[in-house]
C-alpha cells in the first residue's frame, strides 16, 4: 500500500491534513512509537498550536531523537505550522525550551504595527526551485494563521518569504526537508496541488515568479447557523435579528443541509467558513455531539479553514460526567475544526474578571489558548445599541454616532448579550474585546444585533470602535445586504474579514460576485 506516515503528537486539526493526503489517492499510518518515524517513507508533521505544549509531547513520547534521525538522512519530510517551527532552536512563544535545533535560528512573534496574528490569505517570494511549485503561477495566495515566524541564521535554508509589515520567511528548504509556515491543507486547491508535488516525489522542481510585496487579502467568510428544526433534522438556518422562526407559521426556517451548504461556499470560493451551533446540548455525552459528525463530514470535502462556535463550555452530560471547554475544543478540533468561537462564556468570564479584578488563567479562553495558540480562539461578540443623552449617563465607553436614537440621542454604547442575543449583560463590546485580548484570544467575530438580517449594511461605527481597542484581527458581522456593503467596511474600517449568511444561503449575492466586485478595489483571493 502507498502509505504516507503522519506525526499526530496530539494538538490541533490534524483530520484536515489526513483528509486532504486521502483526498489525492494516499493511504495513512500515524505515528504510535518512535520507531513508526524512523521506518516512515514519507514524513508529515502538520504541528497545530502552541511551541511549548508541542515540544513537550515530542519529548514525553520519546519522538525527538527519532525526528532527528530521520531529517539528518535527508528523507522526505513536510513540517506545517508549527511543524516548520520545531525544527529550529527556540522559540520566543515558550522561552527556555528547545527545539529540535535541526536548523540554526530561532522563532520570533511578529513585530509589526498590523493586527497579530497574521490570518488570512497571502502571497509567496519566491527564492529557490522545489518540487513544491511545479504547475503553479506566482499569484497564488495560500493560508496563514500564526503569531510567530522562523528566522534562519542560514539564508541558503529559505525557499519563500512573505510580506506582513515586512519581509518574513514562510517556508524553508533543504534536500528533501521541507517545511512551510502557511497550510496546505487549508489553501484550495492551490495548497492540495503543493501537497500532491510533494508527495509524488517524481516531479519537476520549478520556481514561479515573484512578487515585488505580497499582499494580505480581505476575507469573504461564509456563515452558518445550525441547529434541529422541528422535524428534528439538523438544519442551517438563519434569524432575523437573532430570531430563526419564520414569523407566518412560526417554525424554523430551513435553508440547507451543513455539509451540502458549506461544500458549496467552498467550491465558490469563500476563504473561510464558519458553523454556529445553536441548539443546545447540554445533556449529550462528548462524542455524541451532533456538530461533530458536521465537521468530520465537512472537512472531507472542505479545504478552507473551519471554525465552530457555540457550546465551546464546560458541562456534565446525563450520566454525570464532566467535560471541561478545553475537553468540548479539543474534541472540535480532533474532528475538522481549525478555531473554536466563543460567545456567551466570553461575556460571564469578563464579567467576574471586572468584579474580582483577577484574571484567572484558569479559564476556557486561556486554556484553549495555552495548548492549541492564541490563533485557534475567537471570540463571538453580540451586542446591541443602547442610547444615551450624554456620555455622563453611563460609565460604558460611549461613541458618538451619526444614527440618532429613538428621542435624537447622539451618543451610544454597545451592550453585550448572552443567551443568543436574549439577554443583556452590564459589559460592553469594546470592554470585552480588550479583555478577551488579555486572556489570549487571537481575533474577534463582531457581530451587531441591530444589523441582523436587515442587509442595511454593516454597523461602521462598532466596528471602527473595536478595531481601534485590539490589535487582533476583527471580522465584520451583520447586516449585508450587497456587495457594496463589503467594499464600504473594507474601505472605512481595519476589518480584516466579512461574514455573511442570509444573503449567501438564499443567492442574493454570490461569493464570487463579491469577490468580482472588489477586485482591484481592495485584495482579494480569487
Amino acid at each position: 500500500m502507498n502509505y504516507i506516515t503522519v506525526l499526530d503528537y496530539g494538538a490541533g486539526n490534524v483530520r484536515s491534513v489526513v483528509n486532504a493526503i486521502k483526498s489525492l489517492g494516499y493511504n495513512v499510518r500515524f505515528v504510535k512509537k518512535p520507531q513508526d518515524i524512523t521506518n516512515a517513507r514519507i514524513l508529515v508533521f502538520p504541528g497545530v498550536g502552541a511551541f511549548g505544549e508541542m515540544m513537550k509531547v515530542l519529548n514525553n513520547q520519546g519522538y525527538t531523537d527519532a525526528l532527528l534521525q530521520y531529517l539528518k538522512e535527508n528523507r522526505p519530510f513536510l513540517g506545517i505550522c508549527l511543524g516548520l517551527q520545531a525544527l529550529f532552536e527556540e522559540s520566543e512563544e515558550s522561552p527556555g525550551i528547545p527545539g529540535l535545533g535541526f536548523f540554526k535560528g530561532r522563532v520570533v512573534r511578529f513585530r509589526t504595527n498590523l493586527s497579530v496574528p497574521h490570518i488570512g490569505w497571502n502571497g509567496l517570494n519566491f527564492l529557490q526551485e522545489s518540487r513544491l511549485f511545479n504547475e503553479l503561477k506566482s499569484n497564488e495566495k495560500v493560508y496563514f494563521v500564526h503569531s510567530y515566524h522562523v528566522a534562519p541564521d542560514d539564508p541558503s535554508v529559505i525557499l519563500t518569504t512573505t510580506n506582513y509589515g515586512y519581509e518574513f520567511v514562510s517556508s524553508v528548504q533543504k534536500g528533501n526537508i521541507v517545511a512551510t509556515q502557511f497550510h496546505p491543507e487549508k489553501s484550495g486547491s492551490v495548497g492540495l496541488k503543493m501537497l500532491e508535488n510533494f508527495l509524488k516525489g517524481n516531479v519537476s522542481p520549478a520556481r514561479p515568479a515573484s512578487l515585488l510585496t505580497t499582499r494580505l487579502a480581505k476575507r469573504i467568510i461564509a456563515c452558518l447557523d445550525v441547529r434541529t428544526n422541528d422535524d428534528g433534522d439538523l438544519v442551517v438556518t438563519k434569524g432575523d435579528q437573532y430570531d430563526v422562526r419564520d414569523r407566518r407559521d412560526r417554525r424554523v426556517r430551513n435553508l440547507g443541509k451543513p455539509v451540502a451548504l458549506a461544500h458549496r461556499y467552498y467550491q465558490e470560493g469563500a476563504d473561510e467558513i464558519t458553523f454556529l451551533n445553536i441548539t443546545g446540548f447540554r445533556d449529550f455525552p462528548l462524542h455524541d455531539l451532533p456538530m461533530l459528525e458536521v465537521l468530520k463530514q465537512t472537512s472531507e470535502r472542505v479545504f478552507v479553514p473551519l471554525t465552530i462556535g457555540g457550546g465551546i463550555r464546560s458541562y456534565r452530560d446525563q450520566n454525570g460526567r464532566y467535560y471541561s471547554a478545553l475537553d468540548v475544543a479539543s474534541e472540535y478540533f480532533r474532528s475538522g475544526a481549525d478555531k473554536v468561537s466563543i460567545g456567551s462564556d466570553a461575556v460571564y468570564l469578563v464579567e467576574e474578571y471586572l468584579r474580582t479584578g483577577k484574571m484567572s488563567k484558569e479559564n476556557a479562553i486561556s486554556e484553549i489558548a495555552r495548548v492549541y495558540g492564541s490563533q485557534a480562539v475567537v471570540i463571538s461578540i453580540d451586542p446591541w445599541r443602547v442610547y444615551v443623552k450624554s456620555p455622563a449617563d453611563t460609565h460604558h465607553p460611549v461613541i458618538r454616532t451619526s444614527i440618532p436614537g429613538p428621542n435624537r440621542e447622539r451618543y451610544c454604547w454597545y451592550q453585550c448579550t448572552v443567551k443568543g442575543g436574549r439577554e443583556g449583560r452590564d459589559v460592553d463590546a469594546i470592554t470585552l474585546a480588550k479583555v478577551c485580548q488579555e486572556f489570549g484570544a487571537g481575533e474577534i467575530l463582531l457581530n451587531c444585533i441591530d444589523r441582523d438580517g436587515t442587509k442595511t449594511g454593516f454597523d461602521i461605527e462598532l466596528i471602527q470602535a473595536v478595531c481601534g481597542a485590539v490589535t487582533i484581527p476583527v471580522i465584520a458581522s451583520s447586516g449585508a445586504g450587497c456587495a457594496e456593503h463589503f467594499l464600504e467596511v473594507f474601505e472605512r474600517t481595519r476589518a480584516e474579514a466579512a461574514l455573511a449568511a442570509g444573503i449567501f444561503h438564499r443567492r442574493e449575492v454570490t461569493i464570487e460576485e463579491v469577490k468580482q466586485f472588489l477586485r482591484g478595489k481592495v485584495e482579494v483571493r480569487l
